[in-house]
């Protein structure tokens, strides 16, 4: 019942709003309209705290470690989002049982959806991805419809509009169809969820550029885009930069969009690295506003970036105890 009362009063505050929306060339749409009244935000009463996620598992493993209070305390127990990829084996059923999760405790859910064939083609670290584009729009189909009308926050690919300086035009024609296909199946089969793309960081490309790779990606069908992913830009830096990007938007394209920012390792900025850097800290937990729609936890702090910096010897998404540990106390 309490989630029956605050979907029916946020859909009833949207569609107070949708006339505003919908004068001369602005003409509301099936597909605008459901966006409009999807409010997962008000479904729930606030983020979902994965009790399975890589650091919880480790710190209940390892409770002799004297490390594995402090990681428990300031990583385990907050909320972050869970990424899906081939490692998560039948997409459908990881889903569901996540979502499923979440849903029963009355908590929204942040999924990663990490499976684009030919993923972080440029920088090589998280290499891999479905074999094909039709292999893609199978495992994207059962990703959305696992979801079904749950609500959830879903960050579609990350890196994969960040990086085309590695690709030809029609490897580039090839991941936008994906991923406005991507989109697509949540807009048909998650009508609760609201979707973002991802948009880099503040040091990869211009504003105006990233503006250019959203829209050719399908922005428009979005709820919006995802900033600094598994980076560790300020969130003043990522506001200026998302500000920057929704500007160009308004301006060649005609629409705007909002952002979240992942503040999962941003406490004590960049040093100019992204590979495991040491110095890091863990940023403001999961929230909205903070300049930005939303300010989450994309990246799990602790989870290597790969066989680089202070992760050497390790695979991506691989959870370094001692990595944690230190980007608590920002050493």
């Amino acid at each position: 019942m309490r989630r029956l009362l605050r979907t029916l009063a946020a859909s009833a505050f949207a569609c107070l709003l949708l006339p505003l929306g919908a004068g001369p060339g602005n003409a509301a749409t099936p597909a605008t309209t459901a966006a409009a009244l999807a409010d997962p935000i008000g479904m729930t009463s606030g983020f979902y705290t994965d009790p399975h996620s890589n650091p919880a598992v480790w710190a209940a493993a390892n409770p002799g470690d004297g490390r594995a209070a402090a990681i428990r305390d300031n990583i385990a127990s907050r909320p972050m989002a869970r990424w899906f990829g081939a490692w998560s084996g039948d997409i459908g059923a990881a889903v569901g049982s996540y979502v499923g999760a979440a849903d029963a405790a009355d908590k929204l859910p942040v999924l990663i959806a990490y499976n684009i064939p030919g993923r972080d083609a440029c920088g090589g670290h998280s290499g891999g991805g479905a074999g094909n584009p039709a292999a893609y729009r199978a495992w994207i189909s059962a990703f959305a419809s696992a979801i079904g009308s749950r609500p959830a926050l879903v960050v579609i690919e990350p890196d994969s509009l960040g990086d085309f300086s590695c690709l030809s035009q029609a490897r580039i024609n090839e991941r936008n169809a994906m991923l406005r296909g991507a989109l697509a199946e949540f807009r048909n089969r998650a009508p609760n969820t609201w979707t973002y793309l991802d948009a880099g960081n503040p040091a990869w490309i211009s504003a105006a550029t990233m503006a250019q790779h959203l829209e050719g990606a399908g922005a428009r069908e979005a709820h919006g885009f995802s900033l600094n992913i598994s980076n560790y830009f300020t969130t003043g830096e990522n506001t200026a930069y998302g500000n920057a990007i929704s500007s160009a938007l308004s301006a060649s394209y005609g629409y705007t969009k909002p952002y979240v920012i992942d503040t999962s390792r941003n406490g004590n900025g960049s040093n100019g690295e992204w590979c495991n850097p040491g110095g890091r800290r863990i940023g403001a937990g999961s929230q909205t506003g903070g300049g930005a729609e939303m300010l989450l936890w994309l990246k799990t702090p602790g989870e290597s970036d790969g066989n680089c910096g202070f992760g050497g010897g390790s695979a991506a998404g691989q959870f370094l105890p001692e990595v944690a540990y230190k980007m608590i106390f920002g050493y």
